[in-house]
């Protein structure tokens, strides 16, 4: 079992920045993969970025060149450091684990709400 726990949404004004993290515990030995999805209300969750065990990043186009995802091992942490927000970015963001076997955790989802 993976546990995730997000932390870092809330309400910011557009063009604004938020960094979103999270923190993973449990058999994280195995991790293959973590991400950032978000879903808004009436759409599908999508996929915002991802970074690989080795560094290779994914990013969404709506994102590319405004967010960027990084790691840090030491803390078992992944971080989405979100700039130029726009009213289009709001929604519940959920942070991803994907390890070796393919399985995938999630967390409990953080609101980010960007409006003036």
């Amino acid at each position: 079992q993976v546990q995730l726990v997000e932390s870092g949404g809330g309400l910011v004004q557009p063009g604004g920045s938020l960094r979103l993290s999270c923190a993973a515990s449990g058999s994280i030995a195995s991790f293959r993969a973590m991400g950032w999805y978000r879903q808004a209300p009436g759409k599908q969750r999508e996929l915002v970025a991802s970074i690989t065990r080795v560094g290779n990043t994914n990013y969404a186009d709506s994102v590319k060149g405004r967010f960027t995802i990084s790691r840090d091992f030491a803390k078992n942490a992944v971080y989405l450091q979100m700039n130029s927000l726009k009213p289009e970015d709001t929604a519940v963001y959920y942070c991803n684990f994907r390890n070796s076997a393919g399985f995938e955790y999630w967390g409990q989802g953080t609101q980010v709400t960007v409006s003036s």
